[in-house]
C-alpha cells in the first residue's frame, strides 16, 4: 500500500500547489499558445515521471523512430490501464493530447491541466457532441498537435489479446486531416494497478510505436475499415511482444 499512498499523495499535492502555476500558464497562453503548451507538457511529464518512479515502473520504448518528426499524427493504442496515459505522455516526442471520456472534464484542477496539455473530452452518448470533439481533433492536428485515442472506448479488463473491437469512427481524425496513424501496443500497465486494486506493484512496461500509415493510402478493402486494420496491426505487435517475453 505504500506505493499507492505515495502516488495518491503526489497527485493530490501537485493539484493543490499547482494552482498558481495554472494561472501563470493561462496568462502565458493568451500571448503565446505554443509556449503555454510546451511548458504545461514539461510540467505534466515531470509529475508523471515521478509517479512512475514511485510506482516502481520501468519503461522500455520500441519503434520511436517510426514517429514522423515533421508532422502531427494520430496515435491509436490498446487500453488496459490509467497508466497507459502516463507512459504515453512521457514517451511521445512532441505536443500530444489524449482523447478522454467526457466525465473527466468535471474533475476540478485535473481537467484544467488536461486542457493545458491539449486533451479532448469525448461524449460517448451524444453523437452531436462527439462530432464536435472529432472536429476539434482535426483542427488540433492541422495546428501541429498530435492526438492519442483508444478506439476500444474503455479499458479492456480481460486478457491482453482479447481487445474490445475498435470503433471505426475513432479514426475519423486521421481520415479527414490526412495525418499518419501510428499504431501503439502497450504491455505491462494493467499489472501496475488494475489487476490488484488498490495496491500498486512494480512492473516492466513496454510501449511499441508501430509503422505509420495513412488511411487514404491503404488498400480499398482496408480503407473501408481502418479501425479493424489498426486493431490487427496492434494485435500483431502485442503477440510479438508476448512471444519475446516468453
Amino acid at each position: 500500500m505504500i506505493r499507492f499512498i505515495f502516488v495518491a499523495a503526489t497527485v493530490i499535492i501537485f493539484l493543490i500547489i499547482s494552482i498558481p502555476l495554472i494561472l501563470v500558464e493561462l496568462l502565458v497562453g493568451k500571448k503565446n499558445r505554443r509556449l503555454r503548451d510546451i511548458q504545461s507538457l514539461a510540467v505534466v511529464r515531470s509529475v508523471f515521471r515521478l509517479i512512475l518512479w514511485f510506482a516502481g515502473v520501468k519503461v522500455t520504448v520500441k519503434g520511436k523512430e517510426n514517429i514522423p518528426a515533421d508532422q502531427a499524427v494520430l496515435y491509436v493504442g490498446n487500453h488496459r490501464s490509467y497508466f497507459d496515459i502516463l507512459v504515453g505522455y512521457v514517451t511521445v516526442p512532441s505536443l500530444t493530447g489524449f482523447v478522454a471520456k467526457k466525465e473527466m472534464e468535471k474533475i476540478p484542477l485535473l481537467s484544467t491541466w488536461m486542457k493545458l496539455v491539449n486533451c479532448l473530452f469525448l461524449d460517448r452518448v451524444n453523437l452531436k457532441e462527439g462530432l464536435k470533439t472529432i472536429l476539434a481533433g482535426i483542427d488540433q492536428v492541422k495546428h501541429g498537435i498530435s492526438v492519442w485515442i483508444f478506439p476500444e472506448g474503455t479499458r479492456n479488463k480481460g486478457e491482453i489479446m482479447d481487445m474490445l473491437s475498435f470503433k471505426e469512427g475513432s479514426l475519423k481524425i486521421a481520415e479527414k486531416s490526412g495525418c499518419p496513424v501510428v499504431p501503439v501496443a502497450i504491455t505491462g500497465t494493467a499489472e501496475i494497478f488494475e489487476q490488484h486494486f488498490p495496491r500498486i506493484k512494480p512492473s516492466h512496461v513496454t510501449i511499441h510505436y508501430g509503422t505509420p500509415f495513412k488511411v487514404k493510402e491503404l488498400e480499398p478493402e482496408f480503407r473501408k475499415f481502418p479501425g479493424a486494420y489498426t486493431e490487427k496491426q496492434i494485435k500483431g505487435m502485442l503477440e510479438a511482444e508476448l512471444t519475446a517475453r516468453g
